[in-house]
């Protein structure tokens, strides 16, 4: 719960001022659905209007699961590696004797955009890439936008920046 808590708190950064619903946690055990929504007031800058690359891979579980889908429903993130590891049922462990321990779920996560929860399932990136091509495939993509933003730069540094990512890219064989 601390984890998604973290997670929203992030994410809040990453979007305008206006509420937005991220996910929400079904309680079985209460019969109730808990929303996870941003809030119009954030201490520090909004970050509303970066490009954002999310790297994934199969190692990725329960919070970090929740914070890509999130990004990816919500179409704020490209997200760019392997298939997760499809845990998303939050629960409790109990002690059943001293060799053995049980693990019950008690909620489900929802993203409020599909209504559907990735437990077994797991979230698929957009682009597929092993662990290792992933950074490379995600500098490949920023040093793009920063080419197809500026266009035509407006001022020598922009012209420098500009340069120097169509060098990178040229680096990169692309």
């Amino acid at each position: 719960m601390a984890d998604q808590q973290q997670a929203v708190k992030f994410q809040q950064h990453l979007f305008g001022g206006v509420p937005v619903l991220m996910h929400s946690i079904y309680w079985r055990n209460e019969d109730h659905l808990q929303g996870y929504w941003t809030r119009p007031n954030v201490p520090g800058p909004r970050l509303n209007h970066l490009h954002i690359c999310l790297l994934i891979g199969n190692d990725i579980f329960s919070a970090g699961e929740q914070f890509a889908s999130d990004l990816k429903a919500h179409q704020r993130a490209v997200l760019i590696g392997e298939t997760t590891g499809g845990g998303a049922h939050p629960g409790a462990s109990y002690r059943l004797n001293s060799h053995f321990e049980l693990f019950i779920p008690t909620r489900s996560a929802i993203n409020p955009i599909t209504n559907q929860c990735w437990e077994g399932s797991a979230i698929n990136p957009d682009i597929s890439g092993s662990e290792y091509d992933a950074l490379q495939i995600a500098h490949q993509i920023a040093l793009k936008a920063i080419i197809d933003e500026f266009g035509y730069p407006y001022s020598a540094s922009q012209d420098q920046l500009l340069e120097e990512a169509r060098e990178a890219l040229k680096h990169l064989g692309i």
